[in-house]
């Protein structure tokens, strides 16, 4: 787990509202929800039907034309 430097914005009531982090941190974050987002995509098309790379290029050159 990563150790995540934070600073709260808060209200005149002590209830926070917000957080900063900074850029590195956010940096890292974002890197792994776009990596956890990805691994999800290709869990969905895990069981779909493949191509051969003839095929494929069938199938695409098909969609150019259309």
């Amino acid at each position: 787990m990563i150790n995540i430097k934070r600073q709260y914005i808060v209200t005149d009531n002590d209830r926070k509202i917000g957080v900063v982090l900074d850029i590195e941190a956010f940096e890292k974050i974002e890197e792994l929800l776009e990596d956890c987002g990805l691994a999800l995509s290709m869990e969905e098309v895990e069981e779909e039907e493949t191509h051969s790379l003839n095929g494929a290029q069938r199938c695409y050159a098909q969609m150019k034309k259309r």
